[in-house]
């Protein structure tokens, strides 16, 4: 048991039976109150998001979540396939339980398959991906790196915000955890 002052995004707790990861939080103080914990965490089985408010000195069950090396193999309708590295056995995992995720995952991809007590919750992904940029506004002569932004179409299908001179056939490198440009990749 661990107090509800440990808890930190993305660590893996067990609440009212289900097996919940949290997504954010924050400790709101009431004037003639101790105030309370607010919490946003997501269950990894049916992919719900629940807000709680949690008492100072509440007490939480931290479930300790073991990786396993894998690759994303395919997709196929409204599930994803992935091989665990170590055994090459196949693990399909439903959209839903890995909608955050999807948004930078790509054929041959090597993730972190995540397990607590023995069940698959989820994965993780690499901090840093490369991926092309599939469509885009053209860029105008002048567009300079302290431009403004654009929206641009990943080749996984998702939007982010890039540089003015970022184009179609360009390769960037996106931060998996906050979904923001790094920089555009030079290819060798």
């Amino acid at each position: 048991m661990a107090d509800i002052s440990d808890i930190r995004k993305g660590l893996t707790i067990e609440y009212e039976g289900g097996i919940y990861t949290i997504l954010d939080f924050q400790h709101v103080k009431q004037a003639m109150t101790h105030g309370f914990m607010w919490v946003k965490m997501k269950n990894l089985e049916t992919g719900a998001v629940l807000e709680r408010n949690f008492k100072p000195g509440a007490k939480i069950d931290i479930v300790k979540v073991d990786e396993k090396p894998g690759q994303f193999l395919y997709h196929d309708g409204d599930s994803y396939t992935f091989m665990e590295l170590d055994n090459y056995e196949q693990i399909t995992l439903p959209e839903k339980k890995i909608e955050e995720e999807i948004r930078f995952l790509k054929e041959g991809m090597e993730v972190s398959i995540l397990f607590a007590e023995e069940k698959i919750i989820g994965i993780k992904l690499p901090n840093f991906v490369v991926l092309e940029v599939k469509n885009t506004d053209p860029g105008i002569r002048g567009d300079t790196a302290q431009g403004g932004t654009k929206p641009a179409e990943l080749e996984t299908g998702t939007v982010i915000q890039v540089p003015l001179f970022v184009q179609i056939g360009d390769k960037v490198r996106v931060d998996t955890r906050t979904g923001e440009y790094i920089e555009r990749v030079k290819e060798k």
